[in-house]
């Protein structure tokens, strides 16, 4: 692709300690970034404020992260950005990683950019058995290996496929189901491997019941329309 214009998009819901350093190691990297806000109180909201050359996307309640990234989509088409890089504010994504993703979105513009988490000791052990579920579902609703780790928030998406695609999951499901989407709709991928960190805290809005509650829901449906896709090819 001669026109390659990436940007950023940060979606943030209460990350008052961590969404500025984020900021500060995306600059390192790319030009262009698009926090989207999703309804954070007051002390969310101020460290937005307090950001420094970011085009801020502000959302009046807390609607989910989907909702907040497909909003920073929105942002990155109207200003002509061809392909966003979707970081978590929480700062567990190993952003030093990001010449490697923009150069695999370069090299293959239609393809979707997943990272594979690398997880060490710092990993909780619920957390990790989640999501070899979760690959055990996604393997059986795209084919094994398509979506190496379907719940890692650390992608490049193509803009315009993603903003078509008709995501459903607005909340915890939002990865999983964008990604499934975009592979029924023809969209190849490329799975890089990256490091993740969890540490003391940060924060976090997965609950152990509620948000698998959610995925399971969402496997459900998946799964279920994945027959007529493997059946129709649409």
């Amino acid at each position: 692709m001669s026109d390659f214009r990436p940007c950023a998009v940060v979606p943030t819901y209460e990350n008052p300690d961590t969404i500025g350093r984020v900021v500060e190691r995306l600059k390192a990297h790319l030009d262009a970034i698009i926090v989207v806000d999703d309804g954070s109180g007051p002390a969310g909201a101020a460290a937005v404020d307090a950001l420094q050359g970011v085009d801020v996307v502000r959302l009046s309640a807390n609607h989910g992260k989907g909702a907040a990234v497909l909003a920073g989509f929105d942002r990155a088409s109207e200003q002509g950005f061809t392909h966003a890089v979707q970081v978590d504010a929480d700062d567990q994504h190993d952003i030093d990683d990001l010449p490697r993703f923009l150069e695999a979105s370069r090299s293959a513009p239609d393809a979707l950019v997943c990272g594979v988490p690398i997880f060490d000791a710092s990993a909780p052990r619920r957390r990790v058995i989640g999501r070899k579920i979760s690959v055990f579902w996604v393997n059986l609703e795209v084919g094994r290996g398509v979506i190496q780790d379907p719940l890692y928030g650390f992608r490049v998406y193509p803009v315009e496929a993603s903003r078509a695609v008709g995501c459903r999951a607005y909340r915890m499901g939002f990865d999983t189901d964008l990604a499934v989407r975009l592979v029924w709709r023809g969209t190849p991928t490329v799975n890089l491997p990256t490091k993740v960190s969890y540490f003391e805290g940060g924060v976090t809005h997965f609950h152990p019941f509620r948000s698998n509650w959610a995925l399971s829901r969402l496997h459900t449906g998946l799964f279920l329309r994945s027959l007529w896709w493997r059946l129709t090819g649409r």
